[in-house]
This record gives C-alpha cells, structure tokens and sequence, in this order.
C-alpha cells in the first residue's frame, strides 16, 4: 500500500543499521503520519469556534493546549507505539489482524475463546468503522486545506467545493496507477510539512513563552473544573489531534515498530505541539484568529504557498487512508467475511500495493456526498471523531485479552494499564457521541451497513459449506466404488477440482461423475485455506498428497494479507512431485444458485442479501487467477 515498504523486525545490527532505520522513518512519514498530521488545519480551529466551541480566554486556551498535549502522549505515545504495537501477528498490525491475533489459541489449548462470537462482532465492528474514517478523512483533510484560501480573500468564498471535488476526484482517479511513482515523494513532502509546522508555531510562540506552560497537565484539570459539561463536550473537538492513530498500528508491518516510533519522537510529535502551542499563543494574542488560527500563523506572503503544500500534505494523508482501506478489505476477503473483489497490483515489486477499482468508485461516491452535504470541514467535524473513537475503544480491549493470554500479564498489572487508555478512549467516545444528531449518525450508520454485510456473508458461507457437505459423500466412499465391478471411464488428462472441504467430495466432482460419466487420470483436489496470520511460509504453502485411484490431494495455505494464486500452487506442487500438463489439465468449478428458505439459518432477508453479495461476487476464475480457457463451470441449486 505504500512505495517504501519492508519486512517488520528489528534491523541486523552493522554500518548500515541508522541508514535503514531513518530511511523506514522517512516512508513513515508519508504513510503512516499523513492523517494525524493535518490535524493542525482543523482541531484548535473546532475547539474555539466549532459547533460545540468554548471562548478563547487565556484560562481556556491553555486548558484546551495542555488537553492536547496530553491527549497526544497517552494515546499515541504510551497506547499505540508503546504497548499495541506489541501485539503484532507476526509483523503485520491492524484491526483485523489483532481480531485473528485474538482468536489464535496459544500452544496447549484447542478449545476456542469462550467470548470469541463478542470478540470477533467488536473487531469486525472496529473494521467497519474504519471505512468511515477512510472516506471522511479525504473530505475533511480536502476541504481544510482548500478553505486556506477564503483566509486570503472572500473571492474564493464560491469555489471552495468546487476546488475540493476536482481535487478529490483527481485523487481516486490516479488510485488505478498506484503509488510507485509518487510514493517515494510522500516522505520528503511530509518532512516539509512537519518542519513548516514546527517553523510557524515557532514564530509565534518566541513571542509569548509562557503557553509552555499549559504542558501542565494541571491547566487540563482546571479546563474542566470552570467549564464542566461544556468542557467535556470540547473534548470531542479536541480528540481531531489524535485522528490518525489507528494507522500507526495498522501499517506497522511495512515499517516495522522502531522507523515509526523514531519518526514520531523524533519529528511528527515535535512538530505538531509546536503548532498547536504557536496557535494558542496567536489565540493569547488575537482571540479573533479562533476563525482560523492555523492559517492566521502564516505571514500574508506566505499564505498561498501554505495552502498549496496543505493541499498537497490532504492529498498524502487522503492517499494513505484509501490505501489502507484497500489493504483492510483485502485481509477481510481473506479471512471470509468479504465476497471476492478484484484486486489490481499496482507494482511488481511492492506487494502491499493494490488497488480495488469497486471500492474505489463506492469511496469516491461517499466521498463526494459528503462534501456536498456538509458543505464545509467544520460542519463534517461532527461526523469527524466518532468512527476513530469506536475503533480505537475497540483496539483497547482486544490488545487486553492479548496482554492477558498471549503475553501472560497479570490482571494486577494488565488492569491498571488498560483501565488508564480504556478510560480516556471512552472519554473521547462519549464526548463525540453528542455530535451523532450533528453528523456522528454518517459513520455509525456506514459501519452498522458494513458489519450486517460482513457478518452476512460469513454466515452465509457457512451455512452454505454446511448444506454442501450434507450432499457430498465422504471421499473413501467415492475412491472404493471406483475399484469396483463398473468403474467410469477414465480419459487423458488431469482435473482440477476446487473444494472447501479437504475430507469430503466436491459437488462439482459428483456433478461430472453423475452426468458425463467420466473421469480424468489425474483427479487433483484442491482446497486452498486461509489462515488467521498475515503470511504463510513458502514452506508451509502447499501440501501434497497422493491418494488412491489416480487422486491427489493439495492443500494450499495463504494469510489474510496475501493473495492465492493457481499458477503459484500449481508450480509449488510441481516441486513436491505433482505431474501435470498445464494444456491437458481443466479446472471444475461449482457455481451455486442460492435460494432463500424459511429453514433454520438465517433470517430469509439475511438469505437474501447473501444470495445477492455471492452473484455480484468475482468469479474464481478470476480471483484465484485460474486460465479462463481450461475451466468448467457445474452448476447446482442450493436452498439455505
């Protein structure tokens, strides 16, 4: 999903350790720091002249300065890069792989997690979430950057949507190409974007010193002892400073834990309280500028130019947020709880980038209602919070079952750790929750539409693996009647057939058997399984086993960030003896039709929505990259 990308783990030590590392903390700041980085357009703005805002008195504004602060090292600092970025699955983060990281029981214990079901509903939930962060951040981060210009002069008043929606759709019209061409520029474009915010908070802050000191944790405090409810309801504003931190767990795999936290420690963290506390030194000074202090920091010379590189600094965060989007639908198709999508790989060498041209559309359209529907960042703010709230809640909770069972933590020790982050997420969540009237209802309503279709297409994949079996037959059964008195006719070649099920028969073969009377020399079973980790060793990718009566059985394992491939299972069994010609070889494919019942299930608009995902599905053919010229399709009617 990215141009700069690399094994996770720690670097071999020698010469060329620093070099690595600063060059994996460069691509870091493109990828990873692109959302929490363009905070500073809008969150101090929304905190004193938001919706829910508070007067920009110097008791408040230090108050709102030091929450901040605060709310950027306990979250960011001491939550994400510190203790979940721990739980990683084997080098690979993310809500979906911290659900699969969950749900592994370790060594010794086979029966399964008694709260997986609430386990695996607050992950995919979490997930779900995430797709309305992706589709807000653009819009939000587009429209903060563009609205720089109505700072210069009213005369762009009119053109502020119109500016955005080309620039928008600019960007997910060069998704198709991919990143390998500009992703190497994200990381010197974002270094220029810290240190411009480090240099204008700066220029301000040299002018007023004492808003060092709302680093005080005591300035929060009294925040909210003068304001009370209000207070607690500009806490909802001032979690935008920590909208972001999701992605820093979440690409940790093609950076590795150590490039990110240098990056931050070393220049987003730095930079950014630099910013926030030259505003609120501007705010100290001119209480007016609340409009827009991030803007009003700039010299009048240097405001055109700050406006093109935030729009540039959007466009990055907006990019990283669709790729990631992207690399999340991919591990929840292989984990089964997405239909079959088709996948583009935008480069050869990089195998994180990808692209979803179906999904892109669907983000593109969201994306452009949106902007046309709240019109403005500070009217989308209130739909802004609540998503990141919920899935960062979520992430706290699961990386505690994590601590608990695979790291062996204590609960005396994993209580206090966890209650401290679940504390201030919950915090955060229900000072958003105040906005869902205001907007906040756009990404709860996105994610309960996503989790349904989600949790449908996995149920029904299961009912429908359940029914398939009832109408098999057990293989031995099948391999004893052909040794029989009337055995079929065997013909030259191989097949393929492709089932869900390593013991039983596939329906396709039984199909064949039952219709064409025949049967192939060679007759290949293949089942291909995912497993709950991000990536399978080649050496645990393909097992053979030769069976009786011509059949072999090949199983073929793949992780949830990994795409399954024919060819590549094909040559891999070659390599452990299958012996096949490519030219003289088909491939049986089951095609169901689904039909919804009142039988016990699911409920029959549930069999419905199922039945629909699975026809709008993409073919196997396709998805599994099997050549379209050898396969054959049976057909069978299936009532859930």
């Amino acid at each position: 999903m990215n141009a700069t990308t690399a094994a996770p783990g720690t670097p071999s030590e020698g010469p060329d350790t620093f070099k690595r590392t600063a060059t994996l903390a460069l691509g870091a700041l493109g990828i990873v720091y692109g959302d929490i980085g363009t905070s500073p357009l809008y969150a101090l703005r929304e905190c004193f002249s938001g919706p829910h805002s508070i007067a920009p008195t110097p008791e408040n504004v230090m108050g709102v300065l030091s929450l901040i602060f605060w709310s950027l090292f306990v979250l960011i600092s001491m939550k994400y890069l510190l203790f979940v970025t721990r739980a990683d699955n084997r080098g690979e983060g993310g809500i979906l792989a911290l659900m699969a990281l969950v749900l592994q029981r370790p060594k010794g214990i086979r029966a399964p997690h008694p709260a997986r079901p609430v386990l695996v509903a607050l992950g995919l939930f979490g997930a779900a979430l995430l797709y309305g962060d992706g589709i807000i951040t653009p819009a939000m981060s587009v429209l903060s950057a563009v609205e720089g210009l109505s700072v210069a002069t009213p005369l762009f008043e009119p053109y502020l949507l119109p500016i955005s929606l080309v620039i928008l759709l600019g960007l997910f019209m060069l998704q198709r190409k991919g990143t390998g061409g500009i992703g190497a520029l994200f990381g010197p474009v974002m270094t220029v974007w810290f240190v411009t915010l480090a240099v204008l908070g700066v220029k301000e802050l040299v002018q007023n010193l004492a808003v060092l000191g709302s680093l005080s944790p005591v300035h929060g405090v009294r925040f909210f002892l003068h304001n009370g409810g209000h207070g607690f309801l500009v806490l909802g504003s001032v979690f935008l400073v920590v909208t972001g931190g999701e992605a820093l767990y979440a690409d940790m795999g093609h950076f590795g834990v150590k490039p990110i936290r240098t990056a931050w420690f070393a220049l987003v963290l730095p930079s950014l309280m630099l910013n926030y506390l030259g505003q609120g030194a501007l705010l100290l000074r001119a209480p007016e500028a609340a409009r827009n202090p991030f803007y009003l920091l700039a010299p009048s010379w240097g405001l055109y130019p700050l406006v093109a590189l935030a729009m540039v600094a959007a466009v990055i965060a907006s990019q990283a947020l669709i790729a990631g989007v992207f690399s999340l639908t991919r591990q929840a198709m292989q984990l089964g709880y997405c239909p079959r999508m088709e996948v583009v790989h935008t480069s050869a060498e990089e195998m994180g980038q990808i692209y979803l041209p179906g999904l892109n559309f669907l983000l593109l359209a969201g994306v452009v209602l949106l902007v046309l529907g709240f019109r403005s960042s500070s009217a989308l703010a209130a739909a802004y919070g609540i998503a990141v709230a919920g899935t960062a809640t979520i992430t706290t909770v699961l990386a505690y079952v994590v601590a608990r069972e695979r790291w062996g933590w204590k609960r005396r020790v994993a209580l206090p750790v966890v209650g401290l982050f679940l504390a201030v997420d919950v915090s955060f969540f229900c000072a958003n929750a105040v906005k869902i009237p205001d907007g906040g209802w756009f990404p709860l309503l996105l994610a309960a539409m996503l989790f349904t279709l989600l949790t449908t297409w996995k149920r029904g994949r299961e009912i429908l693996a359940a029914k398939l079996r009832e109408a098999s037959m057990e293989l031995k059964g099948l391999l004893d009647s052909l040794s029989g008195d009337h055995p079929p006719l065997r013909v030259p070649g191989t097949a393929v057939f492709m089932t869900g099920n390593p013991e039983g028969t596939p329906p396709a073969l039984l199909h064949n058997l039952k219709h064409n009377k025949v049967l192939h020399e060679q007759v290949v079973l293949l089942t291909i399984l995912s497993e709950e980790v991000p990536h399978v060793p080649p050496s645990e990718r393909v097992e053979v086993e030769p069976l009786e009566q011509g059949f072999v059985r090949v199983i073929a394992r793949y992780g949830f960030m990994e795409n399954p491939s024919i060819p590549d299972i094909l040559k891999r069994g070659r390599e452990q003896g299958l012996q096949f010609q490519l030219m003289s070889t088909s491939f049986f494919l089951g095609r169901e039709t689904l039909i919804p019942s009142k039988k016990p299930g699911m409920a029959m608009w549930r069999e419905a929505l199922f039945a629909w995902m699975s026809r709008n599905a993409r073919s196997a053919t396709s998805y599994f990259r099997i050549p379209p010229n050898r396969v054959v399709e049976l057909g069978t009617q299936v009532e859930l």
